[in-house]
């Protein structure tokens, strides 16, 4: 029974809450950025390399031809489907980019926040600043 509610205690903390959104949020964006790269990003720069398809992109393992689209050759045997990987890599490049511009702009903010809000030091009473000029001058 301990154990149960130690794990009990584990989930509801904040910052299992705070993973769990985190993950799903991201999984949500996962999907947008592929969208983003698989329907409007490849389509242009295989538009710019000159009608390139990039996810049909193979090299056949199996002896089958390169004609085939990358299905069809998948179905006749086992590929090295490099334009999958070379989508797959640039999603996780716009992701990890837009990622880390999230993390700097929530530091800066963090930064701003504890320059703002530190306090400025009290400035010293007249009388102490005299009582320590008649001291000084006293020791001289």
């Amino acid at each position: 029974m301990g154990m149960l509610q130690e794990f009990k205690a584990f989930a509801v903390k904040g910052n299992v809450i705070d993973l769990a959104v985190g993950v799903i949020i991201g999984a949500a964006f996962s999907k947008i950025v592929d969208s983003l790269v698989q329907d409007v990003i490849m389509p242009v720069a295989g538009r710019v390399f000159g009608g390139l398809d990039f996810s049909n992109y193979y090299l056949p393992l199996n002896g089958q031809g390169t004609a085939m689209t990358l299905v069809e050759a998948k179905k006749a045997g086992a590929v090295l489907a490099y334009g999958s990987f070379i989508t797959i890599l640039l999603n996780f490049i716009i992701l990890a980019f837009i990622i880390f511009q999230m993390v700097r702009l929530v530091n800066k903010a963090k930064r701003s926040e504890t320059e703002e809000t530190a306090p400025t030091p009290a400035a010293t009473p007249e009388d102490i600043v005299l009582l320590r000029e008649i001291r000084d001058s006293l020791k001289r």
